[in-house]
């Protein structure tokens, strides 16, 4: 056997015994520091598993739980005291009651208690269920989309300039109880979690709901003590924000997001803004949900899996592949995520090969 021939046997047995005894959470965190893991990652729904795939990821929903007797699959209000409605199609619906509607009621608005027990008491079996993936707690709603929740969205977008002080107010309200929350979920269960998913939709097809300035005065330093309290409770930071927010994503950056979870990537303009921030922040990515998925066409699934492997990660990682879960919603055919999948699966080595190759 020629010397490099040789060598490149022998790396290629290395990374394979490395891959087959490194654990799940370690293959994920590899990734989203970018520190090269030895093969893609796969993040599969909570309730939407396929078989035949890594399954990296122990995604828990229980934070959205409430005490009210809301949730996702039986929507009426939450523990804030907003509203939800839903269609006959299974989905998460939308808030039609918002409780800051009349400004007359914040005085006595009071938030849930951040420390009740009844939101932590399941967590402790769900994690140790985990086993050796990585453990993600996804708590929605993060600060616009609470806000706007409960004060109603074009209100809210009106009183960025016409109630600054009452929307800083429930601003500094909400932040209170992430913190809390925060501090809470550390004392309780530590470096058993690993990320925490959040969540804040700021975007049209066109671009992002407020300007460059509204997000600075009112979200950017909040953002930063919630991010900053997350990193010191020792996990990653996870936001999902959907819509073309270009415009955000080198604040969200700076501000420490560590994976950016991104559903449209047509929407973005798939290869520039992957050669824009790749290698700069961890994408939690899928095939479009909105174009591509819907298209239920096989030929281009599998290609865009491969344009998102190839523009949005580097060698040294940078991409968890994203299975969005809730396909019925959005006429997909049951099929298509498996293909999509497949792809990622085949792609799983993509830089490894490519480093053969050269």
């Amino acid at each position: 056997m020629a010397f490099a021939t040789e060598l490149e046997h022998n790396a290629t047995l290395i990374t394979g015994n490395l891959e087959r005894f490194m654990e799940s959470r370690e293959v994920v965190r590899r990734a989203i520091e970018f520190e090269n893991p030895p093969r893609l990652a796969f993040w599969q729904h909570w309730n939407h598993k396929m078989a035949g795939f890594p399954d990296d990821v122990c995604n828990i929903w229980e934070m959205d739980r409430a005490q009210a007797g809301w949730f996702f699959d039986n929507p009426v209000m939450d523990d804030w005291g907003c509203g939800w409605s839903t269609t006959e199609l299974k989905n998460i619906g939308q808030v039609t009651g918002c409780p800051l509607a009349d400004w007359s009621a914040l005085d006595r608005y009071r938030p849930p208690n951040p420390r009740n027990p009844f939101y932590y008491e399941r967590l402790g079996p769900l994690i140790d269920a985990a086993g050796d993936r990585y453990v993600a707690l996804t708590a929605h709603s993060l600060l616009f989309s609470r806000l706007h929740k409960l004060r109603g969205f074009a209100a809210t977008m009106e009183d960025f300039y016409a109630e600054p002080e009452k929307i800083h107010r429930v601003l500094d309200m909400i932040v209170d109880f992430k913190l809390q929350q925060c501090d809470e979920l550390r004392r309780r269960f530590g470096d058993r979690i690993h990320g925490l998913f959040v969540a804040d939709d700021w975007g049209t097809q066109e671009g992002p709901f407020v300007s460059k300035k509204i997000l600075d005065e009112f979200f950017t330093p909040r953002y930063r003590v919630i991010f900053d309290a997350i990193h010191d409770c020792g996990w990653h930071v996870i936001l999902h924000s959907c819509g073309r927010i270009n415009a955000f994503v080198p604040t969200f950056i700076e501000l420490g997001v560590d994976v950016l979870n991104m559903q449209q990537s047509r929407n973005y303009g798939l290869v520039e803004f992957g050669e824009q921030f790749r290698g700069k922040v961890c994408f939690l990515a899928t095939v479009d949900i909105q174009t591509t998925m819907p298209r239920n066409n096989e030929a281009e699934i599998r290609e865009e899996a491969r344009l998102l492997v190839r523009h949005w990660s580097t060698p040294q990682g940078g991409l968890i592949a994203f299975d969005y879960g809730a396909w019925e919603a959005l006429g997909v055919h049951p099929e298509m995520p498996r293909v999509m999948f497949d792809e990622f699966a085949k792609l799983q080595h993509f830089w490894q090969a490519e480093g053969q190759k050269a």
